[in-house]
Parts: structure tokens; sequence; C-alpha cells
């Protein structure tokens, strides 16, 4: 495992636990909005070691109860696995955030039951994601991992960071029409920062994300708002 970083306390990527948050090192996309872009290039010295993560643990039953995984992509991590269920043999609960492109690798972490909730990045409508995500090659998985997650069979998430340059109603009302049907569908703001892999990028108004909010309520009447 390449463990890039360790947030000891959070009650918000994990709703409805009392969470750690675990940032995995490496991915395969190349966003350029993404804020986590240390995460990509990070030098192999600054990772964390795993036994000293999974010790943290240990001391932390009965105080935490969930486990959320993020990244990065955790799914490029070949023993993922093996961690996590280490993890869960601690009695945690474990949230898993995804880009998606890994759908054989989620499908067996959801039949093996490792991870009770995941959270997938949906990044744009189809036509435009080779744009948004940095990989031409990718739509395909991400796509089977949509399929996979909207058969119901754990709880989920879909969610997408509104970029104004990158993103308009009718990508949205495409996002939605791609998950109808979805539990659960957040659109979320970009945020500046000095980590953001290619500044330059805004957030949308606030009537910008309301318009991106009613495109895809047309087919995902659940959708919401989150952060702004």
């Amino acid at each position: 495992m390449r463990i890039g970083g360790l947030q000891k306390l959070t009650l918000l990527d994990y709703p409805g636990h009392v969470a750690c948050t675990i940032f995995t090192h490496g991915c395969n996309f190349r966003c350029p909005f993404c804020h986590n872009s240390l995460l990509v290039n990070k030098p192999p010295e600054d990772l964390l070691p795993p036994e000293e993560v999974l010790d943290f643990l240990k001391g932390r039953r009965g105080i935490l109860d969930g486990v959320a995984i993020t990244g990065g992509e955790p799914l490029i991590q070949e023993d993922l696995s093996d961690f996590i269920s280490r993890i869960k043999d601690m009695g945690y609960q474990v949230k898993l955030d995804t880009n998606g492109s890994f759908h054989e690798k989620l499908e067996q972490l959801i039949v093996s039951g490792l991870v009770d909730y995941v959270a997938m990045d949906v990044k744009n409508s189809p036509e435009r994601y080779g744009e948004t995500s940095g990989n031409h090659f990718i739509y395909q998985n991400v796509d089977r991992s949509i399929d996979l997650l909207l058969q119901g069979k754990i709880p989920y998430e879909f969610r997408t960071t509104a970029v104004r340059e990158l993103h308009t109603p009718e990508d949205f009302r495409r996002i939605g029409a791609r998950i109808s049907g979805a539990q659960r569908y957040f659109i979320q703001c970009f945020k500046d920062s000095d980590n953001i892999l290619r500044p330059g990028l805004s957030a949308p108004t606030q009537d910008q994300l309301k318009e991106f909010l009613a495109a895809a309520r047309e087919h995902v009447p659940a959708a919401e708002l989150r952060g702004v």
C-alpha cells in the first residue's frame, strides 16, 4: 500500500460516522481541477508506512467507527483488498472513494463484503470525459462501474465537481440521464487552492450551480448541491 496521508478525524468524509480518512498515493487520471495533486506526484520517501496507519486504527477502536479510503485512486493499489480486510477485522465500516475506472476490482470488493459504502466520481458527460479526466481511453470502464452501483447491492453515491470552464447545464443533463435512478447524486463546487493540478480554473456562480442542479434533476430528482 502506498499511503500519502492520514486525516485522523473527520465528520464529513463518511456521512453518519466518526471516521478517519486514508489518502492513497497515485492515480490513473489527471483531472485538471484535482485538489489532491500532491497525491499524484508525492515523492515515495514521503509515504506513510501501512503498519503505522493500522496501528493508529487499532488504538482508535471505540472512538472511530469508520474509515474513508480515498486518493488518488485507491483501486490502483495491488494490495488494497488485504489492507481493507485488516481494517474490517478491527470492526470498522469502510467507505471507498473511486473514479470508477477499475470496475472488476470494485465488484470484487463489493461481492466480498470489504466495503460498506462507495462514493464514485462522475467527472462529466460521456462525450467530455477525456477532457475532464485527462484519460481519453477509460470511459467504458467507468460506464460499467455506474451500472454496477445502480444495481443497488451496496449503499453508494455519485458525485461531480462542477468547474466553470469544464461543465455546462447540458453536461449535467447527460450525466443525469446516464445515472437515472441513482440513490444519491451530489454536485460539488470546485474550490481553488495551491494544490490544483492545472491553475486557472474557476468555480461556477451560484446561479450556474442552480442551473446544473435543475438539469440533473430532470433525470435524478434526488440530486443535491453539496458544500455550497
